[in-house]
């Protein structure tokens, strides 16, 4: 299963026991099936006797469905769906536009999916903010960068943003660019930290292409802000770069 499958296990016992009348009419080709019931009580039980881990990411993503559509066998469009993405977490953070782009997936549905989404990096977040200090969990830090950024389809430039006891003042998304391509400026960048109080900061991006290696510029966009927030205080921690297929850290690189 995808990172971040297992912390949704509360969201779906909650929000798909009891599937909703869908608010939009039935847009897709797939037809009502008779056993289509039975097939997601049984889903039910396995989730609830067995856990999140027991269901394969189709059928996760069909408990998803469920409420957005109680009238239908969604088993052959939650397959489509990974057919087309790849798995369960590149489904959920999908651009809805490409969303859109799937038979049989209606408004409603998309914002059932992007829900999950939604919550896999509020609960993600939620494990840094209850943390005396942000560098004490630094595995909830890397969790909560990959469900915020990891399958973005553009990159991101984030910033967290540290008092001197290390614990976390703010959290800022400060530049989106292109596919391959964010803008930073590390003036403004130390501006922003002095603006906050902030005594020291972990820099943040992704990498869409799902490979988290760092580049030649990478290394330099960093240095840069360095040499600009040490003498005025400011430590930078570190710089995280996230993929679909993992993370790299300058620090632990031995790259700044």
């Amino acid at each position: 299963m995808q990172p971040g499958a297992a912390m949704l296990a509360a969201y779906l016992s909650t929000h798909c026991a009891m599937p909703t009348r869908s608010k939009e009419p039935d847009p897709s080709g797939f037809s009502e099936a008779p056993h289509y019931h039975g097939h997601r009580e049984r889903l039910r039980d396995r989730f609830r006797d067995a856990g999140p881990d027991a269901l394969s990411d189709y059928e996760l993503l069909e408990m998803v469905l469920f409420r957005a559509l109680p009238r239908r066998d969604v088993k052959p469009l939650a397959k489509a769906l990974i057919a087309k993405f790849g798995s369960f977490a590149e489904v959920v953070h999908a651009p809805e536009l490409r969303l859109k782009e799937v038979s049989g997936l209606g408004d409603s549905a998309i914002t059932e999916i992007k829900l999950i989404a939604a919550t896999a990096s509020r609960v993600a977040r939620g494990q840094i903010n209850k943390q005396k200090t942000v560098l004490s969990s630094w595995s909830s830090v890397i969790e909560y960068c990959r469900a915020a950024m990891a399958f973005a389809d553009k990159e991101q430039f984030r910033i967290l943003f540290l008092d001197k006891r290390n614990q976390l003042i703010a959290d800022e998304l400060q530049q989106v660019g292109t596919i391959d391509h964010t803008p930073v400026y590390p003036r403004e960048v130390v501006k922003r930290a002095l603006e906050l109080s902030a005594t020291a900061i972990i820099l943040v991006h992704n990498h869409p292409s799902g490979d988290p290696t760092p580049s030649t510029a990478d290394v330099q966009m960093t240095k840069s802000i360095m040499s600009i927030a040490g003498p005025l205080g400011i430590s930078v921690h570190d710089h995280i770069i996230v993929g679909k297929n993992g993370h790299a850290s300058l620090k632990g690189l031995r790259l700044m």
